[in-house]
């Protein structure tokens, strides 16, 4: 019995063979954009404690809004977009993310940050599975390097977030994140010409057809083990960056004594070099495997991840960036690897991937609150400082390189 099938692929879903570079710029940096403004809902953690007297557990109740918000939406909006591709949902998303981030600027009591969280969180359940798509299209077949350029823009966003709350936000209030809703008009500007040129190459596919190619089909039961594999790889990675991402700054200020703006730099230079590390692991891959690149970047963080508890402030800092650069790899190989797995679902696989990224995070921040609120903040890095061991199972994926030869 033969351990795979050839039958033919969804047609390309752009019309030209090369990179469109420009495309992938622009849906990057409104990755960048979108992004940006959701991590300052992270960066103001400390302002929202102080404003409304918050508990850690209710810290992480913001993020499980936001985080869960998008996790439930995002699948069943790729699985829907799959069938019915809608281009213009894209500007659509970032709007429901400028709602949101008005609302917090104005927000007077903590229900209401929950439902500015939502919002955001519902934006972001529209904009990342359409936008994975589109970085898709514009691939030109290079789709590890294509998703690590859309992921990059995304994560260097998110770094931007607590740099600006430093400089813009925390001296002179939370009133002052409405002017960053000039960032998510200027998101919708781009969108809307990304949103053109999507619509463009759905015209093109329609008037060609559908175009014959072959594609490898592993076994149900292969792809079941491996999709399985690969969202507890995302759950160790995500579970162990919301304790950076949500709590690194009360860590730092708790066990070092450093001030909050002091701790919003040394977020942004984690969340920095989480950006950086983006961007290496698509092409990588792309040159020597999916794989290999999820094996050195979820267990090869290990080491850096066991030495963090017990660090000093300097080795603190150094080993963030070491951790932030090595784990970041490892987005971009999941999410293509996958997107092999099921050709055709590009969407629904995007979209359960980002959704349990955000789900992850979500779940992520509030169980560790509530460890924080039990015990001790220092306690929570003590134990997700083990969840990168998970990526042993990594050796129980198929070689799809070999698989495709």
């Amino acid at each position: 019995m033969t351990d795979r099938t050839d039958i033919p692929a969804p047609p390309p879903m752009s019309a030209a063979k090369r990179t469109a570079f420009s495309i992938l710029a622009a849906i990057s940096v409104s990755h960048l954009l979108n992004d940006m403004i959701q991590s300052l809902i992270l960066a103001i953690y400390p302002l929202l404690q102080n404003e409304f007297s918050l508990s850690f557990t209710q810290i992480g109740m913001i993020t499980l809004t936001y985080q869960i918000t998008a996790s439930l939406l995002q699948p069943l909006i790729g699985y829907y977009t799959d069938k019915h591709p809608q281009p213009y949902s894209l500007p659509i998303g970032m709007g429901f993310t400028l709602s949101g981030l008005l609302l917090l600027s104005v927000a007077q009591s903590f229900p209401l940050v929950l439902l500015a969280a939502a919002l955001v969180g519902t934006g972001s359940s529209i904009f990342h599975p359409e936008s994975s798509r589109v970085a898709r299209m514009a691939s030109g077949g290079r789709h590890g390097l294509a998703q690590s350029v859309f992921q990059v823009g995304g994560n260097f966003g998110s770094s931007l977030g607590p740099l600006l709350a430093a400089l813009i936000i925390a001296p002179y209030g939370k009133g002052n994140v409405a002017w960053f809703s000039l960032a998510a008009l200027l998101g919708i500007v781009v969108l809307l010409q990304v949103s053109k040129w999507y619509r463009q190459q759905q015209q093109i596919i329609k008037k060609r057809g559908p175009a014959p190619n072959n594609v490898t089909v592993l076994p149900r039961q292969t792809v079941v083990l491996s999709m399985g594999i690969l969202l507890v790889l995302v759950f160790s990675k995500y579970f162990y960056l919301t304790s950076l991402s949500s709590y690194y700054t009360f860590y730092l200020i708790h066990k070092f004594g450093v001030s909050i703006q002091n701790a919003q730099i040394h977020l942004f230079v984690f969340l920095f070099a989480v950006a950086a590390g983006t961007i290496i692991g698509g092409p990588v891959g792309d040159k020597i495997g999916r794989k290999y690149v999820i094996w050195a970047s979820i267990l090869g963080v290990a080491p850096f991840t066991l030495l963090l508890p017990h660090a000093n402030l300097m080795w603190t800092s150094i080993l963030s960036v070491i951790i932030g650069v090595i784990l970041a790899s490892a987005f971009s190989a999941i999410l293509v690897f996958a997107q092999e797995l099921i050709p055709g679902k590009v969407g629904m696989v995007s979209g359960l991937f980002f959704g349990l990224a955000f789900g992850m995070g979500g779940i992520g921040a509030a169980v560790l609150g509530y460890v924080a609120d039990r015990t001790s903040i220092e306690l929570v890095y003590q134990i997700c400082a083990f969840l990168p061991l998970l990526g042993i199972l990594t050796a129980f994926l198929p070689n799809l390189e070999q698989k495709q030869s």
